[in-house]
């Protein structure tokens, strides 16, 4: 086994263009490290619907430029078995370790395989990797990125040319082109023969953004905001001096780029004390509402004043930005279809239907909301809102800040709040209270085990709500292809919801939970609220349970 073990990294060794890696691997070989040989030559990371993403480091279960290459050289297999022999791929990158390495190593494969390839012109967010497919024409984009991951981590995400990342089967027959790849050797890389864009691209996006606001709309709104170290900075700023809001102000230990993100345990804005240092601000600025990006810019967060809240700020879930923008749209006479991912709040479709628009639920992640036919706004409540899918088919962190501090500057110009606008969707459409139990694992087979337990032992009840019905959504639906998923729906003093499901891109298994609550009027809302908070609590320790977490 040992000996296997050592043929595996030499052969790597013999190809690894990084001599940083190279060093790394030649290490642990000469130390005989066998336990750390073995996780990384255990299988090789495998590309999906998310692309790749995995810790940095030296070997097939790792992110590095080997695994990059081979990708890349997948790609460019699939895009000429689909007729592209000479289509534009155009390529993005973060400011994480590697993602610059990354992004050039993609342009010289796809160079090399006879397509034309395009490198943004430095670390720019996501949504302008998903707007340039598009307005360039490209027949697919690669973004290097892993989002809000762990420092040490990196991705590598795919879009066709539709803007949309991939959905099966692309990822399968991507992942086979891959698995097809032989030595790198046989991979041309030419030194040169793509291009880098200069900021047409990002100058295009940025007009774009302006349709995302209203003809002569408030633009009062006071901003604290933090890029979380990553990429939003510049472009946020841009956005905000075109559009007339007051200049926002930075978090500055957050406000550059920097790839350790030292100030932060892990760069997600929904992690415990990730915001601390934006809400230090907003104490000292006190602005109307706090913003944040996550590290690519694809997400936004939103943080209001509430005297109640623990140092006076309160983080608004993403399922409460989701209604608010959704009520926003609607209030400006957005037409088209609303759409949302499973683990979102059912109060999209109350807000939809109120207003005779279309609704339509779909599986987790903007591959699937933004492929919804008439799609005029989507979202998750992981943060991720499609506000302007005609310019940008996935989420966009910005142009979603954009509309969020629209909102509160109208709100602010009628003396009133996010707060009072959550309240009277409450009274309207009924109290939908979410809350997620979410947990990270060292060992993906915890999460395999208390999946199996929940398929062979669905809970009856929950929080004294009957269990009426349980699907598991790996079979599929009359709506939803096949997801490794559970979803039980429960009656009694209220209605609620719960869906269990490993996460795509982090080791952890999260469930989604939501209870309705029925409000006559806003005098009832503090009660319905603590009741609501009574009740996912038991929900939770009750699932948790069932579980075995």
């Amino acid at each position: 086994m040992a000996q296997d073990l050592i043929a595996q990294a030499r052969a790597w060794l013999a190809e690894d263009p990084d001599a940083e890696t190279r060093d790394e691997l030649a290490g642990l070989v000469e130390a005989q490290d066998t336990a750390e040989l073995e996780a990384r030559f255990a299988g090789t990371l495998q590309f999906g619907t998310a692309g790749l993403r995995g810790e940095l480091g030296a070997g097939p279960m790792r992110m590095n430029r080997v695994v990059v290459i081979r990708a890349a050289a997948g790609l460019a297999g699939y895009l000429k078995d689909q007729g592209h022999t000479d289509g534009l791929v155009v390529i993005g990158y973060d400011a994480r370790y590697k993602s610059a390495d990354f992004a050039r190593d993609t342009a010289a494969v796809m160079t090399g395989a006879g397509l034309r390839a395009v490198l943004l012109p430095r670390p720019l967010p996501t949504p302008v990797l998903a707007f340039a497919i598009r307005h360039l024409g490209a027949v697919a984009g690669v973004e290097v990125t892993a989002s809000h991951n762990p420092p040490r981590d990196n991705g590598y995400k795919v879009y066709l040319g539709d803007g949309s990342q991939i959905v099966p089967p692309a990822d399968a027959e991507i992942a086979a082109r891959i698995e097809a790849v032989g030595s790198l050797h046989d991979v041309p890389r030419p030194e040169a023969g793509w291009d880098t864009l200069g900021n047409e691209v990002l100058d295009a996006y940025l007009e774009r953004t302006d349709a995302v606001l209203s003809e002569g709309s408030p633009r009062t709104a006071r901003v604290v905001y933090t890029a979380m170290h990553g990429v939003g900075k510049d472009v946020v700023l841009a956005a905000w001096e075109r559009a007339g809001f007051p200049a926002p102000v930075l978090v500055a230990e957050q406000a550059e780029p920097d790839p350790a993100f030292p100030t932060v345990a892990f760069p997600n804005p929904e992690e415990p004390g990730a915001m601390d240092l934006a809400f230090a601000k907003a104490r000292e600025a006190r602005p109307d509402i706090v913003i944040a990006n996550d590290p690519d810019a694809d997400r936004c967060a939103v943080a209001v004043p509430d005297d109640g809240a623990d140092g006076g700020w309160r983080m608004l879930r993403g399922d409460e930005v989701g209604a608010l923008l959704a009520a926003h749209l609607v209030r400006k006479g957005a037409r088209g279809t609303f759409a949302e991912s499973i683990v979102s709040s059912s109060l999209l479709r109350r807000i939809a239907e109120a207003a005779g628009l279309g609704y339509q639920e779909t599986l987790t992640g903007f591959k699937w909301i933004a492929r919804v036919e008439g799609l005029r706004y989507g979202y998750e409540e992981a943060l991720g809102y499609c506000v302007d899918p005609e310019g940008v088919r996935d989420k966009d962190g910005i142009t979603a800040a954009l509309l969020v501090a629209e909102l509160t500057s109208e709100l602010k110009e009628q003396g009133r709040t996010l707060l009072d606008l959550l309240d009277d969707l409450a009274v309207e459409h009924g109290l939908h209270a979410t809350d997620q139990l979410s947990v990270r694992v060292k060992d993906l087979g915890i999460i395999a085990d208390a999946m199996r337990r929940l398929r062979e032992r669905p809970p009856v009840t929950l929080a004294g709500l009957q269990v009426v019905s349980a699907e598991d959504l790996a079979k599929g639906t009359a709506e939803l292809p096949p997801t490794d998923g559970l979803r039980y729906c429960l009656e009694g003093e209220f209605d609620a919801r719960v869906i269990v499901r490993p996460s795509g891109t982090e080791p952890k298994l999260k469930c989604y939970l939501e209870v309705v609550v029925p409000v006559t009027d806003a005098s009832e809302l503090a009660g319905a609220r603590a009741r609501a908070v009574e009740i996912l609590a038991a929900v939770k320790h009750d699932l948790a349970q069932a579980a075995g977490i």
